[in-house]
């Protein structure tokens, strides 16, 4: 029955009539224009608009800019389009919105590599700036936590946390408390994509990467499972409806939801950690092949 319901359901949540304005009461979902959200995200692009030009003019290889634009649209649109208010009506298109943060936006910032180009968009004596002393313990931080291990662990400890019914149902009642969650799913993954995509060393380091990713899946794989197979709604604001916003009584797309988070998150962390694992093998192979040189 869950899979009948399915297509109609998610259907009527895209084709909702925008009213543009955040909780305007009326029955279309509305855009999300807080200054908290949309302010960090224009100065981001920004910065990164006017390192790109002047890097443009100096740098002998092309700066591409797709990659991070892509990225940076995707979360400008999972934080502020009518899926965000959605997501406020249904526990599965709130799903959606954490997934398109966390498998694909923050995938694909740190795939990038922007901090140089943000680092050059920064005005001059900020940016020489940052080669200066007082930038040490801030980088002896970020290799810490961008060690593979220490990463793949901060993200499931915020992955579980906020999804444990007091912190969730405490985001759903308080927008400060809803920009804290997806402010932490967004740093955690960034933090847990850079590491896995940027390992220290070429060679073990690639093999570590793939380890943390399967073990990612089946973290994130263990959670949406418990959601799906539960018989009755975790979060009091979901349960209290008699009908979520897509057409699902509050079971079904909490079901539906688990399914989200269980499905496509194990196939992209499954997805990357093979591609890692044979990056690794083919490192070893080239190892072994210098050493039979010699």
């Amino acid at each position: 029955m869950l899979g009948v319901k399915v297509l109609p359901a998610l259907t009527l949540a895209l084709v909702a009539e925008p009213a543009f304005a955040h909780g305007s009461g009326g029955p279309g979902l509305g855009w999300t224009l807080d200054p908290l959200l949309t302010g960090p995200l224009a100065l981001a692009l920004f910065i990164y608009v006017v390192g790109w030009a002047r890097l443009a003019r100096r740098a002998s290889a092309p700066v591409r800019p797709a990659t991070f634009l892509f990225g940076w649209t995707v979360l400008a649109l999972s934080l502020t389009s009518p899926l965000h208010e959605a997501g406020e009506r249904s526990f599965t298109m709130h799903m959606v919105e954490h997934e398109l943060i966390m498998l694909v936006s923050t995938l694909l910032l740190a795939a990038s590599r922007a901090g140089g180009v943000l680092a050059w968009g920064l005005p001059r004596p900020l940016r020489l700036s940052l080669g200066g002393a007082w930038m040490s313990p801030l980088q002896a931080m970020w290799k810490r936590l961008t060690e593979p291990v220490t990463a793949t662990a901060i993200q499931a400890a915020v992955m579980w946390g906020w999804h444990a019914p007091p912190l969730f149902d405490r985001a759903l009642d308080s927008f400060g408390w809803h920009v804290a969650q997806h402010a932490s799913f967004f740093l955690s993954s960034l933090l847990f994509w850079w590491a896995m995509l940027h390992p220290r060393e070429r060679g073990s380091g690639y093999g570590v990467s793939a380890a943390c990713l399967f073990a990612t899946s089946m973290i994130g794989g263990a959670l949406g499972a418990l959601m799906s197979l539960s018989s009755s709604p975790w979060y009091a604001d979901y349960a209290a409806m008699g009908m979520t916003g897509i057409g699902l009584d509050p079971v079904d797309d909490q079901r539906l939801a688990g399914l989200i988070m269980w499905i496509p998150g194990g196939l992209v962390h499954g997805a990357a950690a093979l591609g890692l694992a044979y990056k690794w093998l083919k490192a070893s192979e080239g190892g072994h092949a210098a050493l039979n040189l010699h």
